[in-house]
């Protein structure tokens, strides 16, 4: 079987088309994006700002708790058999808007409760210290807060991103676009290699994003930067100082 799913992806003719590989991939990088920008969107403002405020902690967390307590496939089916129901949504496929909604409400819970936590575990004896250097709130927020909060809240985008990477792939179960086809396909067809390369594909897939993710939030961390440059500079004076 492994030397048939290796056949099936080393397969060139299994890649192209618009029932391919890459057309499968290119949908459900999509949706993922999609959805995850829309998370952004709708779930960091209210959090920050709570967060800032230190305000609204049961909110994070209970809403957490619900998203991770509703199944996402019981979500995208009620959508999906609803008003909205399966219709074509244009480049995201059959289903679309569903899925894109299920995704939405599955990647907000660690958005939220990471940015909230980030934000509200940032020391206060910073906080305080710019506040009485005369700093303003929104200073106070983008100058301290913000960078100092900044990998707990990457963290929090990296893990949505992977697990929206992953979930997008039951859309395929409501006819929708994404990898999740070739799994269904294989399913239908009684073909088991097709369905394991399709779990494979989704399986590299995420650990891609999750690498890509990773060096993206390194890069992000202000806090990351400024010690590098502290530590290039440091090595200068040293370096300077012996010439």
């Amino acid at each position: 079987m492994l030397g048939d799913v290796l056949s099936y992806l080393t397969d060139g003719a299994n890649w192209s088309g618009e029932n391919g590989i890459g057309a499968f991939a290119v949908q459900q990088l999509l949706l993922t994006v999609t959805a995850l920008l829309a998370a952004l969107v709708l779930g960091l403002p209210p959090a920050l700002y709570l967060g800032h405020r230190r305000r609204g902690g049961f909110l994070a967390v209970n809403v957490s708790n619900v998203g991770r307590a509703i199944p996402v496939f019981a979500v995208l089916l009620v959508l999906a058999l609803g008003p909205i129901g399966s219709d074509e949504f244009g480049p995201y496929g059959r289903a679309g808007l569903a899925t894109l909604i299920a995704l939405v409400l599955f990647a907000l819970p660690p958005l939220i409760t990471n940015t909230y936590v980030g934000i509200t575990e940032v020391d206060r004896g910073a906080v305080e210290a710019a506040r009485g250097m005369g700093m303003s709130e929104m200073k106070v927020f983008t100058a301290v807060e913000l960078p100092l909060a900044t990998p707990v809240i990457m963290n929090g985008i990296r893990l949505a991103l992977v697990q929206v990477w992953a979930t997008a792939t039951i859309a395929a179960l409501v006819a929708g676009p994404g990898l999740g086809r070739i799994i269904t396909r294989g399913f239908a067809n009684h073909r088991t290699y097709e369905v394991v390369a399709g779990a494979v594909l989704v399986a590299l897939g995420a650990l891609l994003l999750e690498a890509l993710a990773v060096l993206a939030e390194r890069y992000a961390d202000p806090m990351r930067r400024a010690r590098r440059q502290q530590a290039r500079t440091t090595t200068g004076a040293v370096v300077g100082g012996r010439g």
